[in-house]
């Protein structure tokens, strides 16, 4: 629908504070005194001083409160929301039920950007994660010595479980920073360390500065994790075979990868870890390899890997359609059929063999569909006797294709 250029917004997405409306500019000022409905979480309406206006609580969950909001089309609505509206905040979401002429935004500081400015940090050179409403092994791609979180989490349990998370993971000596209700009253800022004791009755809002210290293992970058950082039973795409797998499937940001025959997982995490916005499905026959999978999704802080259990190609029907596909087990000739068959033209797909039935299909497959076809032999130097000589890994072809 084309926005009305005319037409005045008749919501005001109103970025709100502890400070109330101490923190507010003239025009949110203004917003508020022309309002006739305002609606807010309980505790923002908390810090409300008298109005006119209607008042209304949202309610929880949040997507409740939707159908609410856009009943009252046609009057002056103003909503509260906390900081910046459109910086890990509600805006977002409300802003995908209306035309862009519907609404004006009208910012405060972000938590963030009080957070930064409490501790004198750079916040362009701050990693920011939002995870008070979402697991906090998220954080863990982000633990690299020397590197400063901003993070916002749920309550003081939250703080208790991440300082937890931090110790098992080797990052005991982080400096953390507890900064709760900034802008307000109720404001505290105290600090302490990852394997210290957890500060009591740490208040709601809170958000925590992490000085990442210690010497926990980080997770590298670039692709081809360590073996040793997935749980598997042998069944894993090798770490150097894994680099180039990621290297061909080449992630971008947003992008959706099939894993077929994941295993371990491990190549669909890898495309996770590429970017926050990278998705990925998981086929797995086996069932404990599947749970095996989601495991690994966890602890490497990539929770939304979407593992499938069946076999293939049938449990490939009805599925969102991807990118990108990796063959890493169930290679077959019905398979690559399925998926020629299935697929959109530019979807990039990647398909490893080591057996030579596997083999010969890819290269059949590659004769008459193009590609590239590579073969792989690696060796490792390895004791024979009282010296050393090569000892070599089994080959692997890999084909190349865009469909």
């Amino acid at each position: 629908m084309m926005a009305d250029a005319n037409r005045a917004p008749w919501l005001t997405i109103l970025g709100w504070g502890e400070s109330g409306t101490g923190g507010l500019t003239a025009a949110s000022r203004r917003a508020l005194d022309d309002a006739d409905l305002i609606f807010g979480a309980r505790r923002h309406l908390s810090l409300l001083p008298t109005v006119e206006a209607e008042v209304r609580e949202w309610p929880v969950p949040f997507a409740d409160g939707i159908p609410q909001l856009l009943a009252e089309r046609g009057r002056r609505v103003v909503m509260l929301v906390s900081g910046d509206p459109f910086w890990f905040g509600a805006g977002t979401t409300l802003s995908r039920y209306l035309d862009r002429d519907e609404w004006l935004s009208l910012p405060s500081p972000s938590t963030f950007s009080l957070a930064a400015s409490r501790l004198g940090w750079a916040l362009e050179e701050c990693t920011c994660l939002g995870l008070h409403a979402r697991p906090i092994n998220r954080i863990r791609p982000s633990l690299h010595p020397g590197r400063r979180l901003l993070v916002l989490v749920r309550d003081g349990d939250a703080v208790a479980e991440l300082m937890q998370k931090l110790n098992q993971w080797g990052f005991g000596d982080t400096r953390l920073h507890i900064l709760e209700a900034l802008g307000g009253e109720r404001e505290r800022v105290r600090q302490a360390s990852a394997s210290g004791d957890v500060p009591d009755s740490i208040g709601h809002p809170v958000a925590l500065g992490l000085d990442i210290r210690g010497d926990g293992e980080a997770i590298p970058s670039a692709p081809g994790l360590p073996d040793h950082l997935f749980e598997h039973d042998g069944q894993i795409t090798k770490q150097t075979v894994r680099a180039m797998t990621l290297s061909a499937l080449a992630p971008k940001p947003g992008e959706r990868l099939w894993d077929v025959g994941t295993g371990s997982g491990s190549v669909a995490i890898e495309w996770l870890l590429a970017h926050p916005a990278n998705q990925a499905i998981a086929f797995e026959r086996s069932a404990e390899r599947a749970a095996r999978a989601r495991r690994n999704a966890e602890a490497l802080g990539v929770d939304w890997l979407d593992v499938v259990e069946g076999a293939v190609p049938a449990v490939l029907a009805d599925q969102p359609l991807p990118d990108a596909v990796f063959i890493g087990g169930g290679l077959s000739d019905v398979l690559l059929e399925s998926l020629w068959q299935t697929l959109p033209p530019g979807t990039r797909l990647v398909a490893n063999a080591v057996t030579l039935e596997s083999e010969n299909l890819l290269a059949q497959w590659q004769q008459s569909q193009g590609g590239d076809l590579l073969r792989l032999e690696l060796s490792h130097a390895g004791p024979i006797g009282t010296r050393r000589g090569w000892k070599a890994s089994y080959p692997i072809v890999q084909w190349r294709v865009i469909l």
